[in-house]
């Protein structure tokens, strides 16, 4: 199984780069897609039945913000719209579709970027997601939990992390809570892989950070560890350009 995550910042806008061109060239099993930013009735999903996918759609309320998505081949045994709390729901935060005994998650974890409020936002965001991972995984063992998490982990996770140390998203309390996460029974499947230096998945786009490659990993598949054994692949496709974020990919037996 092939499974992609891929912030989009927009689906409409990406569709307009060639995103459909691109999936049916790189022709994955399962496409996490965070940001669609789109409600079903802004764009025409038989786009994507017609490319061979199955298209399961949970945007926010607010129309242009946020938004999850999974593209999938084959259909869902079963797939569950939200995690539940209605604060994280408004916003189209998490979907997951089950497959058999595998569940694959699409993930869009709140920012802090904007501002004390949304910080505060975010960090009750881990508390709860976490706690609710735990329950979750007793139902659901094998889980793949991926999307923007918008946390780098480690220093070798960003271009710059004596200058960033005091921004959100590479904050000691953020960055201790992917340690936690982990801790309690996840494996982060590129790190597991792949210890190379200088591999991210978002730019900014001013300065020409992606041309410089300044930028920094905050796109996961984050497994189950029950699932290292399967973990045959992960590779960040930066080459992909329908967004600021670029796909990461995963092979699993």
């Amino acid at each position: 199984m092939r499974i992609i995550t891929y912030n989009v910042n927009g689906i409409r806008s990406a569709l307009n780069k060639g995103f459909l061109e691109w999936l049916k060239q790189t022709d994955p099993d399962v496409v996490c897609i965070q940001e669609i930013k789109a409600h079903p009735d802004q764009l025409n999903l038989t786009l994507f039945s017609d490319a061979g996918y199955h298209a399961y759609w949970y945007p926010a309320v607010k129309k242009g913000y946020s938004g999850v998505a999974i593209l999938s081949k084959k259909p869902a045994d079963h797939v569950e719209y939200g995690c539940g709390i209605d604060i994280y729901d408004q916003e189209g935060r998490v979907i997951r579709a089950d497959f058999g005994s595998l569940s694959v998650m699409s993930v869009y974890m709140p920012s802090g970027t904007t501002g004390e409020l949304r910080q505060s936002f975010k960090m009750q965001w881990l508390e709860d997601f976490i706690q609710y991972i735990d329950t979750l995984k007793k139902s659901r063992p094998e889980l793949v939990i991926s999307g923007d998490y918008n946390i780098c982990h480690k220093a070798i996770d960003i271009h710059d992390p004596v200058r960033n140390a005091k921004s959100s998203g590479f904050l000691p309390e953020e960055r201790l809570w992917v340690d936690t996460f982990i801790s309690r029974g996840f494996l982060d499947a590129f790190r597991h892989l792949n210890d190379a230096p200088h591999q991210y998945t978002w730019w900014s786009q001013r300065s020409n950070a992606r041309e410089k490659n300044l930028g920094w990993r905050i796109d996961y598949h984050q497994l189950s560890s029950n699932l290292q054994s399967r973990l045959k692949r992960a590779v960040i496709l930066s080459e992909a350009r329908h967004s600021d974020h670029c796909p990461v990919l995963i092979e699993l037996d």
